[in-house]
């Protein structure tokens, strides 16, 4: 990551201190390097530069990333390659159900690169992989980051049908910059996505991220909280952006700690039954926790 970053009008902004990560490779985190090199996996944690790598890891804990490690979109934040991707793997989802099973996790999130190349945008496959999952890991809680698939309904139908435990979409910023930030994505297709998701399964928990410092207002950032109470999302997870190489956005601002916690309070008070807050945070960091959470209030 680079240390200083630059924003839109060229004024180098200073990494603050909050923002410094102490990198530990414990035996955990080299265990869980052995198990994907040997399974021939993909984690997001890797593919997009997630500061916290190194503490989930050593917990235990990662975002099997499937479908490849090749991206059919391009969006200006994201460190994960984009080009055009090769086929699929069918054998992938037995692959991490074993690493699953392996690793002995209680909770685990799956996510992709987007394949905006496949008829169903790859959602055959993330079914599959929970179906797979559950077969061998039959107490571990299951939960998927997954791409809008362009909207297609029948496409979220069948990883809704696979009876995920928590489906996760990311709306990631405000409405303003969503077509500056993201590729091809729409953000009222993502409103529409998490809305559908809890039409087809009430008592599946959605859950979406939002990450600051890209050129948005605060009060655009609580009409974006305010979108998404509106589409009944129930998990919130609130973090900063880091410019993960030159080539991409430009941090425009560093929130503070407190700011982050005041976000948190104001998501609670708005009726998220969770919100994940804090400049390091991201879309999966403490999954299990929230999960937890959200049984134990029902």
């Amino acid at each position: 990551m680079v240390e200083n970053e630059k924003n839109e009008g060229n004024q180098t902004l200073r990494r603050p201190e909050w923002l410094k990560i102490q990198l530990q490779a414990g035996d955990g985190f080299r265990d869980l390097k052995k198990i994907m090199k040997k399974s021939s996996l993909h984690t997001v944690c890797e593919e997009a530069r997630c500061p916290n790598l190194y503490e989930c890891w050593a917990h235990r804990t990662a975002t099997f990333m499937i479908l490849g490690d090749i991206c059919t979109r391009a969006c200006r934040f994201c460190a994960v390659t984009p080009g055009k991707p090769a086929g699929l793997d069918l054998e992938e989802p037995v692959r991490v159900a074993t690493a699953v099973q392996e690793m002995g996790l209680r909770h685990v999130v799956i996510t992709s690169v987007a394949r905006d190349d496949l008829a169903d945008g790859g959602a055959s496959v993330f079914a599959m992989t929970i179906r797979a999952v559950r077969e061998l890991n039959t107490e571990c809680k299951i939960e998927v980051l997954i791409p809008d698939f362009m909207g297609d309904r029948q496409a979220l139908q069948t990883v809704m049908d696979a009876k995920p435990d928590v489906l996760n979409h990311n709306i990631e910023t405000v409405r303003r910059l969503s077509d500056h930030v993201r590729s091809k994505a729409k953000y009222d297709r993502s409103l529409e996505l998490l809305s559908r998701a809890r039409e087809m399964s009430t008592t599946t928990p959605t859950k979406s991220s939002i990450m600051l410092g890209v050129g948005e207002s605060w009060d655009e950032i609580l009409m974006t909280m305010d979108d998404l109470r509106a589409n009944d999302v129930t998990i919130l997870t609130i973090g900063q952006y880091l410019q993960p190489t030159r080539k991409h956005l430009s941090v425009e601002k560093y929130y503070t700690p407190e700011e982050f916690s005041q976000l948190r309070k104001i998501g609670l008070a708005k009726g998220f039954r969770h919100v994940e807050s804090g400049p390091l945070v991201r879309s999966s960091y403490h999954a299990h926790e929230q999960a937890q959470e959200i049984v134990h209030q029902n």
